[in-house]
């Protein structure tokens, strides 16, 4: 099975992605729709689990499968992955888990989705500095920008993949490989990218995603990447009997982790999401995140191509080289939040959204399972 395939196919589109028997969904940046093997998986499992008990032997391979997949999305090894969620427990995980010291700073955007600021700014509590960065056009970040805000006690950097409202995505390796040549961590919240954009951690420390995007995959299921050198100095937040050794599950005098990232794991895990997640993730890295990449970009000159011409204005221009699937648009005459409605009164998914002067704002976010029939449709019911 190919991209061109699912694309050729009505009948297969529709089994593989059960929305699009239902309506143009374009808000993948927000909650997406679970993929159709994702779903049918979440039910054999359900179903399984009303007769018997919900761990059966079959299950930990999936657990053991679902790690495997997720480090070749990210270039890491399967011991480096936890399988945590949502993006925010990752997040905290590393907030809570980091030795700072009083003085140590801790740079972020505040331009990033609440999960990636406040993490970060509770820290002052502890004595840590939260450095914001605040960048002209919202979510912007430059490594030029970053380096601004460094200083000899900068511990720490946290930034998004990219922006959930201008859909800029910053240039990771960069960033990552400058952080490290000062000695400063680097820690990415990845929910917007990863499983449409290709992604590699080389130059990162820490990494959370949720699967309920890009990946396809349930809410409260995703992915959380330590490095495995920081393993013995990130610190578990949350200690349980899943993470902590405790044989026979006989609690013992002494604390000690499991190794690999297991250890960020406290206790059971979520199954449902992790066989929900499973599946969207053997779907994607069957199709290839290169050409999905690929094709993402291409529904994204579309919808310039369809929609400028009526008058809607891209919230802020970007070229390939920093754009991903999503594509955030102005107009200087509409009311967005009623275009909003009308778009999904005709079974359009769409977001609305605003910038941080409360500007209101469209935003699309096509997945590559999205055609060009899906555009043309969008500019006629805005053009009407």
């Amino acid at each position: 099975m190919d991209l061109d395939q699912i694309i050729a196919d009505d009948a297969l589109r529709h089994e593989l992605f059960p929305v699009t028997a239902e309506r143009i969904f374009m808000a993948h940046a927000g909650v997406a729709p679970l993929s159709g093997p994702a779903a049918v998986a979440i039910q054999k499992f359900a179903d399984a689990g009303s007769t018997d008990y919900q761990e059966p032997p079959e299950f930990w391979q999936r657990v053991k499968d679902t790690r495997r997949t997720a480090a070749k999305l990210l270039g890491a090894t399967e011991h480096e992955v936890a399988l945590v969620g949502p993006t925010s427990l990752g997040l905290n995980l590393v907030a809570l888990g980091l030795d700072f010291q009083g003085g140590d700073q801790v740079v972020y955007c505040t331009d990033d989705y609440p999960a990636n600021v406040y993490a970060w700014m509770e820290l002052a509590k502890r004595g840590v500095e939260p450095v914001p960065i605040t960048p002209n056009d919202m979510g912007v970040v430059t490594w030029e920008l970053v380096e601004a805000a460094l200083t000899d006690r900068t511990r720490l950097v946290a930034l998004a993949s990219c922006s959930f409202v201008s859909g800029y995505q910053l240039d990771l390796d960069t960033i990552g490989r400058e952080l490290h040549t000062r000695g400063i961590l680097f820690c990415v919240d990845a929910i917007q990218t990863l499983g449409m954009k290709p992604m590699s951690v080389e130059h990162i420390d820490f990494l959370a995603a949720d699967s309920h995007k890009w990946l396809l995959g349930p809410t409260g299921a995703g992915v959380f990447y330590v490095a495995k050198q920081h393993h013995d100095t990130l610190r578990p937040a949350v200690l349980g009997s899943w993470n902590v050794v405790s044989p026979h599950f006989i609690a013992q005098r002494d604390i000690d982790f499991y190794p690999g990232a297991r250890r960020y794991e406290s206790g059971t895990l979520n199954g449902p999401g992790v066989v929900g997640m499973n599946a969207s993730l053997q779907l994607l890295d069957e199709i290839g995140v290169d050409a999905i990449d690929k094709r993402v970009l291409h529904l994204r000159r579309g919808l310039l191509d369809a929609l400028q011409p009526l008058g809607f204005e891209p919230y802020v221009e970007l070229d390939e080289s920093n754009a991903c699937g999503i594509v955030t648009f102005t107009h200087p005459m509409r009311d967005l939040k009623e275009t909003y409605e009308m778009l999904m009164a005709h079974n359009v998914s769409a977001s609305w959204r605003h910038d941080r002067d409360m500007k209101p704002l469209l935003r699309f976010s096509p997945h590559f399972y999205n055609t060009d029939e899906d555009i043309a449709r969008i500019a006629e019911l805005l053009g009407g």
